[in-house]
């Protein structure tokens, strides 16, 4: 039942694999003046100095 990939599909794959560990080894700037801790939109709200909003 395996048969073997065609060429352009196989092509396609390395190229994938490739940008996904390119995707991995870029640097991310860091968050200037962010907030510490996990990110409030996650949760479904958003806190600032003191006050909080919900979405």
């Amino acid at each position: 039942m395996d048969k073997p990939l065609p060429p352009a599909a196989q092509r396609a794959l390395a190229e994938a694999e490739e940008r996904r560990r390119q995707a991995k080894a870029a640097d991310r700037p860091t968050e200037l003046g962010g907030r510490d801790g996990p990110e409030p939109v996650r949760y479904g709200d958003w806190e600032k100095k003191g006050l909080a909003v919900d979405f």
